[in-house]
């Protein structure tokens, strides 16, 4: 169990368990000769990645900040991934329960990031958090929609299109004050619309960073993924973000990241990005 207390925060990783991606996939053009130096691919050049959730409570409210692959995959799709669907399991551990969550918040609707924002009950796709109001910007939902062929085997409808006809989905229309202490701001790259997750208390700042920087193997600015659909604002927003995030010495959450689920980012002896883990 990973936990930490930052300001009057206590922050706890959850986990939905790991899956399988290619490692190509993961790390698009940066030649295989440089990337396998830090992680090392299987014999069919999948690597195994993470899906961690970050649980905020503050004695007021509790939030959760994505919901992993969830449990409605296709069995040719679980197949492919190997994923375990273990959120609910990770609840437990924490000592949390689903009806007590108030805020979830997803900062884009691919399949491993939302999937359990709902759950099948009699074939019937239903808020797995019923309390919760959940938040995500109204142009990733519209993106979500078109189903262009580039990217719609990412999305499910059935993990968000219940919730907003249910009235339960707030859709956002650019950076936004979700609770005090909790925004969210929009940092294009991974998708148009991926928002990332700041959490502020006595003077102190967390982030989870959703795809904007997956694991700590990504943090090299240029070490963009292939599933990014704008790799250069990728780069660009990476700078960005780090102008902020090093001198201020946010704790970042990384969301795909099952070994290293957050740390914070410090400017090596290289001039690059470079992770100490939270504790060091």
């Amino acid at each position: 169990m990973h936990r930490l207390t930052v300001g009057d925060n206590e922050l706890t990783i959850l986990s939905d368990g790991t899956y399988e991606l290619d490692g190509g996939a993961m790390f698009g053009v940066v030649p295989k000769v440089l990337w396998e130096k830090r992680i090392q691919p299987d014999a069919r050049n999948m690597l195994t990645v993470g899906t961690n959730s970050l649980l905020v409570r503050d004695g007021k409210r509790t939030v959760l900040i994505e919901t992993g692959i969830g449990s409605k995959l296709s069995e040719k799709s679980q197949s492919i991934y190997k994923n375990q669907a273990r959120l609910m399991q990770s609840f437990e551990e924490a000592g949390a329960a689903p009806d007590e969550i108030d805020i979830v918040i997803n900062t884009h609707l691919h399949f491993d990031h939302c999937g359990w924002n709902t759950h099948y009950r009699e074939g019937k796709a239903v808020a797995t958090f019923p309390r919760a109001r959940y938040y995500v910007q109204k142009g990733e939902l519209a993106h979500a929609h078109e189903q262009h062929e580039r990217d719609r085997v990412s999305y499910m409808t059935d993990n968000y299109d219940p919730l907003v006809q249910s009235g339960q989905m707030t859709l956002l229309d650019g950076d936004a004050e979700i609770a005090p202490g909790i925004s969210v701001r929009v940092f294009p790259g991974h998708t148009r619309d991926m928002q990332i997750v700041v959490v502020r208390s006595g003077g102190t700042k967390a982030c989870y960073a959703s795809d904007l920087i997956p694991t700590t193997h990504h943090l090299d600015p240029t070490w963009v993924m292939g599933y990014d659909l704008y790799p250069l604002t990728c780069i660009d927003n990476r700078h960005k973000f780090y102008a902020e995030a090093i001198p201020e010495k946010w704790l970042v959450a990384f969301t795909h990241d099952h070994e290293t689920p957050w740390a914070y980012v410090e400017m090596g002896d290289k001039g690059r990005p470079v992770a100490r883990p939270a504790g060091q």
